[in-house]
């Protein structure tokens, strides 16, 4: 078991894992007997106690109400103290940054959101992510050191080798060399960083469409086009972070970029990046093109043509896919994954009609068959992701009873 420390096979080891497949099990299915947990865990009745007594010793468990409605004496039910640990996840665009904090059952019990206009130096950097997540954490009730572990979700992604953020030249101020040891000083807590595509891989693969699979790739279409490599169950970042970068990756059908990190695009994302498709609707003659981000515009518009039989608007959904789809045969005719997941406001719009013609366009482009859904994970999918990741980190360590 992760996190646990000893020689395997001693009572202390045994029984910390015992400790931990309960606890994993109150997590899963919510209060639970004792006679239950020793059902589903093998254990004896007065281990099961045992188990129970040291859990809620420890504060990690409560009792909770008694059984009602099944034939028999009521039974005391348990399950996880939420308040044991708290964890934070913060999702930073250009635009804002959003904060949230859950507690350790996973349930979100603070909010922030804080605009974020203008040019950033790294100073202001570390108070607005301060800022950001005290925000959240007075939403809550708590204080910040209340707070076991933060994870930032954040275009492009931290170069492991240098600690530069790499991939996300429209987010200014995160930049800097020394960024990350200001964070580290401003905070409490462990920081970890991680590229914001790749969180919301995470919340698809513990909550939605990918849940049960461990071999995944994520295509994200919304501020940018990106995609999420999961490879045996793993995140794959790649040697500087920067795996799933598609929107460089040249495709036909659209002009060559050089120089594609100054930049900031490539030809993927020229070709079917949520900024193209008001201008694609445009050239296929539809109207009635909604004003406003292009993001929101490009998701009313793929919402519209899903909705269409046939004209403009079913042609842009047709052309769309196509363009999807030329970009996924490169990945899959490399990965051969046994799925793909669809995400983010401009692929989740489109919903079924999208998802099936993209299927059959990739039949046609590459060699792979693999599955394609649309993601299940619609609300904050970002910021779910990093509160996710935070609260695995968190649970390691805090359900860790070997010490």
């Amino acid at each position: 078991m992760a996190g646990t420390t000893g020689t395997p096979g001693t009572p202390r080891v045994l029984r910390a894992m015992n400790d931990r497949a309960a606890l994993d099990l109150l997590l899963e299915h919510g209060p639970l007997s004792r006679t239950r947990i020793g059902k589903l865990t093998g254990l004896s009745k007065p281990t099961a106690s045992q188990l129970l007594a040291r859990l809620e010793a420890a504060g990690l468990v409560l009792a909770t109400g008694i059984s009602e409605g099944r034939p028999g004496p009521s039974a005391q039910l348990y399950e996880v103290d939420p308040a044991a640990a708290y964890a934070a996840g913060l999702d930073v665009t250009p635009e804002r940054i959003q904060a949230a904090v859950a507690d350790i059952t996973g349930r979100t019990v603070g909010a922030y959101e804080l605009p974020t206009p203008g040019r950033k130096s790294a100073t202001s950097v570390v108070q607005q992510v301060t800022d950001a997540l005290d925000g959240a954490v007075k939403a809550a009730g708590l204080a910040r050191d209340d707070v076991h572990r933060v994870v930032i979700g954040t275009p492009g992604a931290f170069d492991p080798n240098t600690g530069r953020l790499r991939y996300a030249s429209h987010l200014p101020g995160w930049h800097t060399p020394a960024l990350l040891d200001e964070l580290a000083a401003a905070l409490p807590m462990p920081v970890e960083y991680e590229n914001d595509v790749n969180l919301v891989a995470v919340a698809e693969q513990r909550l939605g469409a990918a849940r049960g699979h461990a071999d995944f790739v994520l295509l994200w279409n919304e501020g940018g086009l990106g995609a999420a490599l999961v490879l045996g169950g793993r995140l794959h970042r790649g040697w500087t972070g920067g795996a799933g970068e598609v929107g460089f990756l040249p495709v036909p059908g659209a002009p060559l970029v050089r120089q594609v990190t100054k930049t900031g695009s490539g030809g993927y994302q020229e070709l079917a990046g949520s900024q193209a498709l008001p201008r694609l609707a445009r050239e296929l003659g539809v109207t009635r093109i909604p004003s406003g981000p292009y993001t929101e515009v490009a998701a009313a518009l793929v919402a519209r043509a899903a909705a269409a039989d046939d004209g403009p608007e079913r042609q842009l959904l047709e052309t769309y896919a196509t363009r999807l789809a030329t970009g996924l045969a490169s990945l899959v005719s490399v990965l051969d994954p046994e799925l793909v997941v669809l995400s983010g406001a401009s692929l989740t719009s489109g919903g079924e009609p999208l998802r099936s013609l993209v299927q059959a366009e990739l039949a046609e482009l590459a060699a792979a068959r693999p599955r394609l859904l649309v993601g299940g994970v619609t609300e904050h999918p970002v910021l779910r992701g990093a509160l996710e990741s935070a609260l695995a980190a968190t649970r390691d360590e805090v359900f860790d009873t070997s010490r």
